[in-house]
């Protein structure tokens, strides 16, 4: 492996050229020697940049890690969040980065890739996201000073690790009859659907980690858990300590209904009031706090509101392109508006989703069911009322409501959500465990402190 350090730059190219291109001189007796040239100059060394940390068969080099932190700053001034040290700031992004090397390189020898089209389309989302076109968050982008090529390359990296997590985590968990039987018996005797916005730290321990190692990490968590007590702002706590992925953005994660909060967590929010701090928690992965930001009561859940739905998908690629799917939607929306064309034979024709053969009726949907961006147009329609062309990450649409009621949960779709809920809380429980054996079973020589 050739890892360059430093450019060194050599002045002796003079001396070897004069060696190689000067005649021999012979001095006669007599002849006075010339005098010697004066002493060279020492050479002079440039430091261009210098190694920080080894993962694997990669480098993290001192100007990476310059370049996230001062992102990280940036992102913790904007959220109002005041800055931790330098020195600790720099050590939880490190960490940081060789966890995503770790992984980029696993994904890398597993042969996941992203294809262009799918990234520009991704990039496409994520200005949206913004209500920005792609070229207006390309030119705020720059004008913070983040290279859109650079940014382009961490989404690519972001997507290859969600894949990589799929495959190594989500795809394996499984979940039995009888634990969801067992989850729908505690339901039907708790508080299930009270939901929680909560802020944690992770001080993450080594697999087989040694007393020493317990205890040094078990005193880190509580000494977090004292500032938090002590009223330091719990997002500063986060960034200093966790070791989570979410630590730069204060530990945040969210409202959560209970059924969906990892075990430990959920037993322990129960009886907290908001504004608190959990004791310390300690669990397979680690040593966890817990604060409490807010929390909503209980719902009835006795009556939810459903819609009854159909659309019509058309799916860019290197045929189809976003102008031609838009022109295409728009004309069967008039076809079907002034027209009188049946929208469900269009459907059946044009749609590019698995529900064309049901003429693209998507059957009754509760909240969560589709995507953000499905989810905000289906609201915003009458029942009879066909939108506008739209666009999800599956591609365009056009879609319709054709009624809407309140009503209770199946006995199968119960079963359903509780299967999700099981499976999103083992999911987050065996990705932290994931990480803690990838971090510990990849090769990591720290040289942070080599000045």
């Amino acid at each position: 492996m050739r890892i360059l350090l430093a450019l060194v730059v050599l002045c002796a190219c003079g001396l070897a050229q004069a060696q190689t291109q000067a005649p021999a001189r012979t001095q006669t007796q007599g002849q006075v020697p010339a005098p010697r040239q004066a002493a060279r100059q020492p050479q002079r060394v440039v430091l261009v940049d210098r190694i920080v940390a080894i993962v694997g068969r990669e480098v993290v080099t001192a100007s990476e890690l310059g370049e996230r932190r001062e992102f990280a700053e940036r992102q913790l001034q904007g959220q109002g969040t005041p800055l931790p040290e330098r020195g600790i700031l720099e050590r939880q992004i490190l960490e940081r980065l060789i966890l995503d090397k770790a992984q980029l390189q696993l994904a890398k020898e597993s042969g996941i890739r992203v294809e262009e089209i799918q990234l520009d389309r991704a990039l496409e989302r994520v200005a949206e996201n913004n209500r920005m076109t792609l070229t207006a968050f390309r030119q705020a982008l720059e004008k913070d000073g983040v290279p859109f090529e650079k940014f382009r390359d961490e989404v690519r990296q972001q997507i290859q690790m969600q894949r990589l997590r799929e495959r190594e985590v989500d795809d394996r968990i499984e979940v039995s009859e009888s634990e969801i039987d067992n989850f729908l018996a505690e339901a039907r005797g708790g508080d299930s659907r009270s939901e929680y916005s909560l802020a944690h730290v992770l001080v993450r321990l080594p697999e087989q980690a040694s007393p020493e190692q317990i205890e040094v990490a078990r005193k880190k968590a509580e000494k977090a858990r004292a500032e938090s007590a002590a009223g330091t702002d719990f997002a500063k706590i986060a960034a200093s300590y966790s070791d989570a992925s979410d630590a730069m953005q204060g530990g945040m994660m969210g409202w959560r209904a209970e059924d969906r909060l990892p075990e430990i967590f959920g037993a322990t929010v129960r009886g907290m009031k908001a504004g608190e701090t959990s004791a310390v928690l300690r669990s397979a992965g680690g040593f966890h706090v817990v604060k409490l930001l807010a929390r909503r009561g209980a719902e009835d859940g006795t009556l939810i509101e459903q819609t009854r739905a159909r659309h019509i998908l058309i799916r860019t690629n290197e045929a189809v392109s976003e102008s031609d799917a838009r022109r295409r939607l728009t004309d069967l929306r008039e076809r079907i508006v002034t027209g009188g064309a049946d929208f469900a034979e269009l459907a059946k024709l044009h749609s590019a989703d698995g529900s064309a053969a049901r003429g693209g009726d998507l059957d009754w949907l509760l909240p969560g069911d589709t995507v953000p961006e499905f989810e905000r147009v289906m609201a915003s329609l009458k029942p009879g009322e066909i939108s506008q062309p739209f666009k999800t990450p599956f591609g365009w649409h056009i879609a319709q409501v054709l009624e809407r009621r309140a009503a209770g949960l199946t006995q199968d779709r119960r079963r359903f959500q509780a299967r999700q809920a099981l499976k999103e809380r083992k999911a987050d429980e065996a990705y932290q465990e994931w990480l803690r054996q990838l971090r510990d079973r990849t090769y990591v020589e720290m040289r942070l402190e080599d000045r």
